[in-house]
């Protein structure tokens, strides 16, 4: 089934075909690690986690490189502030959003290069280009020329003379033009630096991504993805100075851009006090939810954040995995991979469209409870594998707790209380013990198959 996804810089959607069958190449800017990643931060590396597992059913290899921002003025400030090496700010938030990712089902990358051990290369690049005419030193900075590149703007759509018309007035004294932009600036001794034949100094963020993705996936690469608030400048100066540092090679053939998350109808930002940490999120919601919250808009649009839309997602969560109980006793071949739902696979081949493959995911559900089957445990199954859901044990899915803490144990001592106390008659003891389980935040349900509980998650 052939996969179709927008291009940004086109502006329309293209039949994706890869330089390399045998080789697909895909690049994600990640983090910068000085803090912990909020919820928005999130929105990329799972819908992009979703495209990277179909082109793995497509193609023999996907090479997929998600990199680390570990020198920046942020992690510089962070540094001084608490009076510790860098290496100890991203050390300790590069490790806590590795564990972010995985805990939210997110597969790592395939290679996950880190700016800092990438200076040889940036210092390369950046050599390349003043040799080529593309860059400048000037007062120990070094900046690329942006009128040496005509096509500057394309993949934004801007202007170049309106941008340099918009400028501020205090351009910095060192630059031929407003709108060049930094490849290397100087560092004071109380910053990290490197020497170079520009002095010591340290990579502007820009260059960094260019560098890395030319020493792990080549000049020209299929597919590079990221917010939309990267497409400028940071996309766009990518662009510019991988395409001048390559003789004019295509830096990447498609340009993937997730539509921005917002809270309740506004943009996450610190000072309207609503940004929400993965890792703070993660003790008060299954993951499962998060995930599936970050997957029901389509990529491209903005996605509106709410307690209404967490509910939502744990909601339905609760009913797929309620059909995946009633057919616990329904064994798959644990050595035949599951199937993948031909509807399901179109929906994501056409512009990754997870809204119209979890409305797919529904009906597969329906389908399941309403004629119990092997087959049709297997297509609910598969369809979840391919977009990272129903990977719990359903059991464990009902008794996840949030961020409430409930004794296990102590339900199950309370459920053989009322059992005895029902089979005694005494339905008052009976009742009472019910909703003593309801304070605890227990649902239960008596059934043929027994009684069974579940933790209420909202």
């Amino acid at each position: 089934m052939p996969i179709s996804l927008y291009n940004s810089l086109s502006r329309r959607i293209e039949p994706f075909a890869p330089l390399d069958p045998n080789r697909v190449t895909v690049y994600l800017c990640g983090p910068t690690v000085y803090s912990y990643v909020h919820i928005g931060n999130a929105r990329g590396p799972v819908v992009f986690d979703v495209l990277v597992r179909l082109l793995r059913r497509h193609y023999p290899q996907v090479v997929y490189a998600r990199n680390i921002t570990d020198v920046d003025d942020k992690i510089n400030a962070a540094a001084l502030e608490q009076g510790v090496p860098i290496g100890a700010i991203t050390d300790r938030f590069t490790e806590a959003y590795r564990q972010d990712m995985a805990t939210l089902g997110i597969a790592p990358p395939d290679i996950e290069p880190f700016a800092t051990a990438h200076i040889g290369q940036i210092i390369a690049m950046i050599e390349t280009l003043i040799a080529g005419g593309h860059a400048y030193a000037a007062d120990g900075h070094v900046l690329f020329d942006v009128g040496s590149y005509p096509a500057y703007g394309a993949l934004s759509g801007r202007d170049t003379d309106e941008l340099i018309a918009g400028a501020r007035v205090e351009v910095a004294p060192y630059k031929k033009n407003p709108t060049d932009f930094v490849l290397w600036k100087p560092s004071t001794p109380e910053l990290p630096g490197w020497d170079s034949p520009w002095g010591r100094g340290r990579p502007g963020w820009h260059i960094e991504c260019s560098a890395m993705s030319a020493a792990h996936l080549g000049e020209t690469i299929d597919i590079h993805a990221g917010g939309v608030d990267l497409q400028f400048p940071h996309h766009e100066n990518e662009i510019a100075q991988s395409t001048c540092a390559h003789g004019g090679k295509v830096f990447a053939r498609w340009w993937l851009h997730n539509g921005m998350l917002t809270f309740d109808g506004r943009k996450m930002s610190k000072s309207l006090g609503n940004v929400l940490h993965v890792h703070q999120l993660l003790t008060r919601h299954p993951p499962e939810a998060l995930r599936l919250l970050l997957l029901r808009g389509h990529y491209r649009q903005p996605l509106d954040w709410s307690d209404t839309a967490i509910a939502q997602s744990i909601s339905t969560l609760d009913g797929w995995y309620r059909v995946l109980r009633e057919l616990s006793h329904i064994e798959l071949d644990a050595g035949r991979a599951l199937p993948l739902p031909e509807s399901v696979e179109a929906a994501l081949s056409d512009d990754l469209n997870t809204p119209e493959a979890l409305a797919e995911l529904s009906l597969l559900a329906d389908a399941a409870r309403q004629t119990p089957s092997a087959a049709n445990k297997a297509a609910l199954l598969g369809a979840g594998a391919l977009l990272g859901l129903l990977q719990d044990d359903p059991e464990a899915w009902f008794k996840q707790t949030g961020s409430t803490s409930v004794d296990a144990e102590r339900v199950e001592a309370l459920l053989e209380e009322r059992r005895a106390a029902r089979a005694a008659r005494d339905f008052a003891r009976a009742d009472a013990i019910r909703n003593e389980l309801t304070a605890m935040g227990v649902v239960i349900e008596d059934g043929a198959q027994g009684t069974r509980w579940s933790v209420v998650k909202h």
